[in-house]
């Protein structure tokens, strides 16, 4: 009884807490960082700053993205699926990247402004329309995603920049904290009475891979053991944590990058490899290549946790650690893809630099999404899982412990509107606003219980994937449905669907309801979207596969 009791004051306060004073609000995301990217989600590499997060926070084990950029994106700010509101396709309608959201479809910053937030954003975009015109006050917004050694191409509060003569120690990843930090200064210099919401996008650790020779210089031998000692140095890690209870998915050799582009190949030179064939098999120089590749993702994440550690410091300097929730994910699974775009590749350029163009590739893909099965655009658990890292000091009482439910970046919205006590508006600007499909996660912050919804829905360029419960419903492009459990099967590998059939039409009516439903509330407005002049039909209803940025 005693337990009992102790434990519900626990829960008391710390509903109590976050009642009496609104929070701050930081949400850090990485770009194509894979499951077990981190050490406190069974990686090697130096992520002290996000590991001290999770060891004070919580760790979530099935937190979901869409599987790709633009899309994550758009359903983060603003809680709905991206086909609800024109950011990513629909069977019948098509969409995409280029789509605009509809007037109601507003991002968060919008609804926190009422209650006297200021709203900073520091890095990528990839969400339709100015940033200023979502609702932030501040903004860096890195447009330039092919060099992380310039900043020509990016923009701040919406104008485009003018570029240094000497850009000398530029690097992207720094930028983007040194403006996050700067944001924030400013905020405890003239706005320190109001709370703030800052979205922190790094684009780190997407291709090409550039890293700072120091940081590459930590990692450069250090995986010449290959990506199946990797994958099986962090599942036994994973398993020791109690991150999974899955087996380890296996290696699939004949499935390679998402978009064939031979020419990159053949301008990448003989290391290059576009399967996760066994590394034995591979030449001394493919090995050392894709180690290369590796280390240099690693250096990536790595620089990137040092400046998430400036940042951290610039929040305690200004006294608002405590009562800041520091959210931290990434918007899909780690990369299979190769290419060579922007400015080419040189292959006698030193790998990492500014000359070179890199690609992680479909090898290490796969070990860093351990222990899950496929990569980024399949809605395979590869795809879709992200670290999800919560830490809330005066909010959350919890210290390093697992969160088991099923959560997606559509919950973000509803979660924070949740904490700071706003009531979201049921229309805007004369116009119904629908209900939203996420969930607040403040239930799970308190303890490890699942939140109830009924689904969680994917579709992405034909990929798509229902789950219900531990139920899952996935399929890659053309395929038929598969079925599994993910209660002791989110690596994917036992299929249900012919001995459960009633199950798999179960859940593909789910999906196609689900499906039908965001159709028709698209069709609404599809009108008013633009229009390509390269096709003169809505934007996005050509495929245009392979040259999407991301």
């Amino acid at each position: 009884m005693r337990f009992l009791a102790l434990l519900f004051l626990g829960c008391s306060f710390a509903l109590s807490t976050h009642a009496a004073t609104p929070p701050n609000v930081v949400f850090i995301m990485a770009d194509d960082l894979g499951y077990s990217d981190l050490g406190c989600y069974g990686g090697e590499i130096a992520t002290p700053n996000l590991d001290g997060l999770a060891k004070e926070g919580l760790r979530f084990t099935q937190f979901y993205n869409t599987a790709r950029c633009w899309p994550s994106r758009s359903a983060l700010m603003s809680g709905f699926y991206a086909q609800q509101i024109h950011r990513d396709a629909l069977p019948e309608l098509g969409g995409g990247g280029q789509g605009v959201r509809q007037k109601w479809a507003r991002l968060l910053p919008d609804f926190l402004k009422p209650a006297g937030y200021r709203s900073y954003h520091s890095g990528k975009w990839h969400i339709d329309g100015p940033v200023l015109a979502g609702g932030f006050d501040r903004s860096l917004d890195m447009k330039n995603q092919g060099n992380f050694f310039t900043s020509a191409g990016n923009s701040i509060d919406d104008v485009p920049v003018k570029v240094p003569a000497d850009e000398k120690g530029y690097y992207a990843t720094i930028a983007t904290a040194d403006h996050a930090i700067e944001c924030l200064q400013d905020h405890a210099k003239n706005h320190s009475g109001k709370p703030f919401f800052h979205y922190i996008a790094f684009i780190a650790p997407h291709f090409p891979l550039h890293a700072l020779p120091e940081d590459i210089a930590k990692y450069r031998d250090k995986y010449l053991a290959g990506w199946e000692a990797m994958r099986e140095a962090r599942y036994a890690r994973q398993k020791e944590m109690g991150l999974t209870n899955t087996e380890l998915s296996k290696l699939e050799e004949k499935v390679g990058p998402p978009y064939d582009f031979p020419e990159a190949i053949e301008k990448l030179g003989p290391g290059e490899v576009n399967r996760p064939l066994p590394w034995a098999s591979l030449t001394d120089e493919q090995r050392r290549f894709q180690a290369t590749k590796m280390a240099i993702h690693a250096a990536m994440v790595d620089r990137m946790d040092q400046e998430i550690g400036r940042v951290l410091a610039q929040l305690k300097s200004m006294d608002a650690y405590e009562n800041t929730l520091i959210c931290f994910a990434s918007d899909n699974g780690a990369s299979a893809e190769i290419m060579v775009r922007n400015g080419g590749h040189d292959p006698k350029a030193e790998p990492g630099s500014a000359a070179t163009y890199l690609c992680l590739g479909p090898g290490f893909s796969s070990a860093c999404n351990t222990p899950h099965r496929r990569h980024k655009t399949w809605v395979h658990e590869g795809g879709i899982s992200t670290p999800f890292i919560v830490h809330w000091p005066a909010g959350i009482s919890a210290k390093g412990e697992l969160r088991h439910t099923p959560a997606h970046v559509i919950d973000f919205v509803p979660t924070v509107l949740d904490l700071a006590k706003i009531e979201k508006p049921k229309a805007w600007e004369g116009e119904a606003i629908p209900e939203a499909p996420g969930k607040s996660l403040v239930p799970a912050f308190i303890k490890d219980e699942t939140i109830t919804r009924d689904s969680l829905w994917w579709l992405h360029e034909g990929n798509r994937a229902i789950r219900i419960g531990d139920w899952k419903l996935v399929a890659a492009k053309d395929d038929a449905w598969s079925l599994y459990d993910l209660k002791t099967d989110r690596a994917e590998q036992h299929d249900l669907a012919k001995k459960m059939p009633d199950k798999v039409e179960e859940l593909a009516a789910a999906w196609q309801e689900k499906t039908g439903a965001f159709t028709m509330l698209a069709r609404q407005t599809q009108a008013d979207q633009p229009v390509s002049k390269a096709k003169g039909k809505a934007q996005g209803k050509g495929k245009g596969k392979g040259k999407k940025k991301d």
